[in-house]
């Protein structure tokens, strides 16, 4: 009798699987979707940092826009040029050069620069922080706790006297330390040449107040603007109109640099060889790297 159960459950369960194999091919072939092969080409070539400097979610994201709604070949920052052209191959089109895009951080205070600084005793923290009122007298600055340091993948960005540093030697235009900044001092920006002319400046307050809680800031002056019309006042702040920025061509821009009287016009960007020469014999001074991390709004270039 034990043979006639073993039997049936045998066969029970050989028709279930037929059945469920029926039914699975079925499904297999109503649902099937079929997939561009020009996305996994394109995934393939991507270098699958998933940084989201391109502005997607991650490098499938990116990799499927390209195909199905006709992104941009020249949004990964982490890949270059080399990227692009592969990924215009992939899809057949003309590669479009642009300029790659790099933080740029609007401070220039030091530690020692900063006037009505109170002590700290809270989480060290930017975003933390940044919602204390007397933290520090400028509510624009660099609040120095190294939220950018830690947002970054790439070891491009550290901490020196309080102050951040974008390492462009390292530095593959992701975006990470822009958004991790509470503050948004730290923006992206089209570098048309190896070295920008910048702002290294974000206080909105008059002259007279910038001067009572920081040494360096801009005063608004207009100097830089009576010089060249790159540079326009908005908000007591000298911003550069990056449109008609002009590396070739930057004689009146160096005037009106070495015009400001609080030094805040600078160039940044990878060191030419004149600059490295010019520093060769200099120590160098040590990096810190704090261990801190956290992420708040994006924000966009101002100049």
């Amino acid at each position: 009798m034990s043979w006639v159960i073993i039997g049936l459950a045998a066969t029970t369960m050989l028709a279930m699987a037929l059945v469920l194999s029926f039914v699975l091919g079925w499904a297999n072939r109503a649902f099937h979707v079929e997939v561009d092969p020009r996305i996994d080409a394109a995934i393939e070539v991507l270098p699958g940092a998933n940084c989201g400097g391109c502005g997607y979610v991650g490098c499938g994201e990116y990799a499927e826009s390209i195909v199905l709604e006709n992104a941009p070949v020249n949004k990964c920052t982490v890949g270059g040029d080399s990227v692009m052209k592969a990924l215009a191959d992939v899809m057949g089109v003309d590669a479009e050069a642009s300029f790659p895009w790099r933080p740029v951080v609007h401070c220039g205070a030091h530690l020692e620069d900063r006037l009505g600084r109170n002590p700290y005793i809270g989480e060290q923290r930017c975003a933390t922080a940044n919602l204390v009122t007397d933290v520090q007298g400028c509510t624009y600055g660099c609040l120095g706790f190294g939220d950018c340091t830690r947002a970054c993948s790439f070891d491009a960005i550290h901490v020196e006297d309080g102050l951040a540093r974008v390492d462009y030697e390292k530095c593959v235009g992701c975006g990470a330390c822009a958004k991790a900044c509470p503050r948004n001092i730290i923006t992206m920006a089209p570098f048309k040449s190896e070295r920008m002319l910048v702002v290294e400046c974000s206080n909105l307050d008059a002259g007279k107040d910038v001067k009572a809680v920081c040494k360096v800031g801009c005063l608004g002056c207009k100097a830089c603007e009576r010089i060249s019309d790159m540079f326009a006042l908005k908000n007591n702040l000298s911003t550069i109109d990056y449109e008609c920025y002009d590396p070739e061509n930057m004689e009146d821009c160096l005037k009106a640099a070495d015009k400001c009287p609080r030094n805040r016009l600078v160039f940044v960007g990878k060191p030419t060889e004149k600059d490295l020469k010019a520093v060769a014999d200099e120590e160098l001074p040590d990096v810190v790297v704090p261990d801190f991390k956290t992420t708040v709004d994006d924000t966009e270039w101002r100049g």
